[in-house]
């Protein structure tokens, strides 16, 4: 199964660095994001795009998890020459994630 079956993302940023949210549909299924969707995992993923950390934040209040990737936007938003220099597309390259 893939994560946009089960969740959905959002993205932003700030300098040369981007967060990844990720929320559930299903309360329920906020465990099975924390066991399944690490650090090492998402970084994985990503591939080259991140450079830098990445580092988790679970958010049990709200069923929710947070990525903070450093180094991810070739420089940051105002001197990148990335067609998404915001990086919005992302949070849907996050859920293509196989878990």
């Amino acid at each position: 199964m893939k994560l946009y079956d089960i969740a959905h993302s959002r993205a932003g940023d700030k300098g040369n660095t981007l967060t990844l949210s990720l929320i559930p549909y299903q309360e329920q299924d906020y465990a099975l994001l924390c066991e399944k969707i690490t650090e090492e995992k998402v970084k994985q993923h990503l591939g080259e795009i991140v450079k830098g950390k990445v580092t988790r934040y679970e958010l049990p209040n709200i069923s929710s998890l947070l990525f903070v990737c450093e180094d991810a936007l070739n420089t940051g938003v105002t001197t990148s020459w990335n067609m998404d220099a915001h990086g919005k597309t992302l949070s849907y390259a996050l859920l293509e994630m196989e878990i």
